[in-house]
């Protein structure tokens, strides 16, 4: 099946997590390319701030798990982009059923309500940590799965189960994008967040978690959001699975070197040791991009690059951090 895709003017396009860092970026793309855009987000994590006051575009405050709800928003959609989820990895043993409730039961909500209104079309916002501690790297969508090793990427997992199971059931078409970390404005949530908000603190000295070894690749979000976007005008068929990440990877502990270079600091470092940062953090990470490269997308920014934009935009938007 050949996608209708090639355009988005006109188009009516629903985004959940529109209110966050890369629904965010997707809602200004869309609008961008004439869609008319609907974004429902808690706002728990997302910033009211980040969604455009437009003509085109409605944000609606409120949860996946009310039914009703998505049922109403998703009567007339062409799209559905569905970015809402609990992205907390570090924390998930600490609240078990958040990422069930948020990720797994929120997906269902959504594919239920698209399906009582004839929606077919959703592009998914998975992740890398599916793949656990890959020992193929870089590492392909075939790749064979390792056993999980956070609760969020076992949430991941069970929704593209999901996802593909309402394709071949009820004739969607999915695309499912599986992330490095990304970087760039709007970021409020990561290694690089989690960085500077300490050394705005205390500039003298950083905590590094794990042994500053781990090794991993990030991409910039206007580049995640090309590809997403080029995906779906390009790829055809009912179920498409695409890594999405840099060629290029990097040590934690160069990453801290970026980042303090740029705020002009030599913080002491100090290390909570081991390989993982945390329980279910993949010590390395890096994912074979070649079959999106293969519709003709690459990324335009390199990591260092990456980290100085996110930088620079904490730095000129310190309420990120006043809100977390």
């Amino acid at each position: 099946m050949t996608t209708v895709f090639h355009s988005f003017a006109d188009k009516r396009v629903l985004v959940t997590g529109g209110a966050g860092f890369v629904g965010s970026h997707v809602v200004d793309a869309l609008l961008e390319r004439g869609a008319r855009v609907t974004v429902i987000d808690d706002l728990s994590t997302g910033f009211e701030e980040f969604v455009p006051k437009a003509p085109r575009v409605e944000l609606v405050r409120g949860n996946l798990l009310d039914q009703p709800l998505l049922d109403r928003l998703c009567q007339g959609q062409d799209l559905v982009f569905h970015f809402a989820a609990n992205a907390d990895v570090r924390e998930g043993l600490l609240h078990p059923r958040r990422d069930v409730e948020q990720n797994l039961l929120a997906t269902q909500n959504v594919l239920e309500a698209m399906r009582k209104h004839g929606v077919k079309d959703i592009a998914f916002s998975s992740t890398g940590a599916i793949y656990g501690d890959c020992a193929v790297l870089p590492t392909p969508e075939d790749a064979p799965f390792p056993i999980q090793t956070s609760l969020y990427g076992a949430s991941k997992v069970a929704s593209e189960g999901l996802l593909t199971a309402y394709a071949f059931g009820y004739g969607f078409n999915v695309w499912l994008f599986r992330f490095v970390s990304l970087l760039g404005p709007r970021y409020t949530h990561g290694h690089v967040f989690d960085f500077w908000r300490k050394l705005r603190s205390d500039p003298t000295r950083l905590e590094i978690l794990g042994n500053g070894e781990q090794k991993k690749s990030y991409i910039h979000v206007a580049d995640c959001v090309a590809g997403m976007l080029t995906a779906i005008e390009r790829a055809d068929g009912p179920i498409n699975i695409l890594n999405l990440g840099h060629d290029e990877w990097l040590e934690v502990n160069e990453s801290v070197r970026i980042i303090c270079g740029e705020l002009g600091l030599s913080p002491k470092l100090s290390y909570t040791g081991g390989e993982r940062g945390w329980v279910g953090d993949a010590p390395k990470l890096l994912l074979d991009t070649s079959r999106i490269r293969a519709l003709g997308w690459k990324p335009t920014r390199s990591i260092q690059s990456s980290i100085i934009d996110t930088v620079r935009f904490l730095e000129e938007n310190p309420y990120c951090a006043e809100r977390r």
